[in-house]
């Protein structure tokens, strides 16, 4: 596997997997994960990049207890790569639903970005982007929320002892560990 081989599943692991069961042992509600994941993840999707962390942390600061922030925060990293691939999708949902004209994603039009020639058609595709970011939130935020909490109630269960109980080899034979205490007596 190439993905093995650079070392992408041990980083996802490390960085992603190992936090996300170390938030579930903690003892959280399947639900304050669920909508604190979803709400990490829709925050995550701003168009402007670099503002996703800071969106994080005032909704943490204002929804306090009702929010498990590092849920938010582990789900604000994790939604990186796919805010960088909306930024088009919400870039034209605020173009439809203004009636503006489209931004040029061309050459020409990059040329123009990176000379400072375009600055007032930059600031229009980003409000459009924002306002296409501003419609579709509210619709990403409930659909995520509506499959993470089945999904979260299926890892609490497993990962915080809901379950059988993790070791049944201590409670199958409980003779070896009298033996194993009169030896040390």
């Amino acid at each position: 596997m190439p993905a093995a081989k650079f070392g992408l599943v041990p980083w996802v692991k490390k960085t992603i997997v190992e936090p996300l069961v170390q938030i579930i042992r903690r003892g959280a509600e399947p639900k304050q994960l669920a909508f604190s994941t979803a709400l990490g993840l829709t925050l995550g999707l701003f168009p402007i990049c670099g503002v996703t962390v800071f969106l994080c942390g005032m909704a943490i600061a204002l929804l306090g207890n009702h929010c498990h922030a590092p849920s938010v925060m582990l789900a604000n990293f994790v939604a990186t790569p796919f805010e960088l691939s909306l930024v088009i999708p919400f870039l034209r949902l605020g173009e439809f639903i203004s009636g503006g004209s489209h931004f040029p994603l061309t050459a020409d039009a990059m040329k123009r970005i990176l000379t400072f020639r375009a600055s007032r058609e930059v600031l229009v595709g980003v409000f459009h982007a924002l306002l296409g970011w501003l419609v579709a939130s509210p619709f990403i935020l409930a659909a995520l929320y509506v499959v993470f909490v089945p999904c979260f109630k299926l890892l609490v269960h497993k990962f915080s002892g809901g379950g059988p109980p993790s070791s049944p080899k201590k409670q199958a034979n409980p003779q070896a560990e009298t033996k194993v205490k009169a030896r040390q007596v």
